[in-house]
């Protein structure tokens, strides 16, 4: 941002740097994640008129999926529920929203410090709740339709939230996980959260294992053995294995052409059933399921005993 704009703001503008705090800014408009151009310019402490004309500089930056601007209808519908003007006076013209790639966008136009760390700490909340919404979708159903408008659309207050978290926090967690294309983070995390469940044994019964699984499986607990079951055809050595096994032992491979599917077996009891490869979770559409029951946990450390 030039030093000439900078110097224009006299306001006081107030930072706003926790995440409970952000996620109170995010709106649902057309079906997708957006902020307000006035919310986002208080974050980077500057005026909106600023802000906004730093953007029209670089426009071609932001195409339309990455920023766009309300209609009369929807400027409606929300203005009730936010301070547009944010203690700087009233708005003349429909505000602007900015998805999670137009906000990405921003850290390289407004060029400062704070642009770079409040740009990071706005997309760690959209990825947190992007996690939150996918691995709770089923609880969310249960939820009534009323509250479910006011937290996409109100979020007046901070009351919306902490219920439907606190809802989550009472009940179990989900047993199906659905992960689309491109969450790799949210897919790596939760995988490795399973692996990290079990004190004794994983099994993993994958045809397509390589290197990046097993950087996968070295987040398990210490003094956790692993077995791997795998296609004849697997990319993964005899000093990969080595390699794993001076670090993070012990680690045994077995190969066989007998599964099809992918299951993750913890402590010979507890198993998931997994629709991709672990070395491809998040590259493209797939779940997570438990497998509730134990009879079938059973037959499967059978059948692996007849390799």
């Amino acid at each position: 941002m030039e030093k000439k704009d900078q110097e224009r703001s006299t306001d006081i503008i107030p930072v706003v740097t926790d995440t409970k705090d952000i996620k109170s800014l995010i709106y649902v408009v057309r079906g997708q994640q957006v902020m307000l151009d006035s919310d986002l310019a208080m974050l980077y402490q500057v005026e909106t008129k600023v802000f906004n004309q730093a953007v029209s500089r670089n426009i071609e930056r932001f195409p339309e999926n990455f920023r766009f601007q309300l209609t009369k209808e929807e400027f409606d519908a929300l203005r009730s529920q936010i301070a547009t003007s944010n203690g700087r006076g009233g708005r003349r013209y429909r505000p602007y929203m900015f998805t999670e790639q137009g906000i990405a966008m921003l850290s390289g136009v407004l060029r400062s410090d704070v642009a770079v760390q409040v740009s990071i700490r706005i997309m760690n909340t959209f990825v947190e709740m992007r996690r939150f919404i996918a691995n709770n979708a089923l609880l969310f159903e249960k939820v009534s339709n009323m509250e479910l408008k006011q937290l996409e659309y109100q979020k007046s207050t901070d009351e919306r939230f902490d219920k439907v978290f606190k809802y989550i926090e009472d009940h179990a967690e989900s047993e199906q996980k659905i992960f689309f294309d491109g969450q790799i983070y949210d897919a790596f995390s939760l995988i490795t959260s399973i692996i990290q469940k079990a004190q004794k044994e994983i099994i993993l019964i994958d045809g397509y294992v390589d290197v990046d699984t097993l950087n996968i499986l070295a987040k398990k607990k210490t003094g956790v053995d692993v077995k791997i079951i795998t296609y004849a055809s697997a990319r993964l050595t005899n000093t990969d294995v080595a390699n794993f096994n001076a670090q993070y032992p012990t680690l045994t491979v077995k190969k066989t052409q007998i599964f099809h599917d992918r299951f993750i077996i913890l402590d010979g009891k507890t198993a998931y059933h997994i629709g991709a490869s672990v070395k491809d979770a998040g590259k493209k559409c797939f779940g997570i399921s438990l497998l509730e029951d134990s009879g079938i946990v059973t037959e499967l450390i059978k059948r692996l005993k007849t390799i």
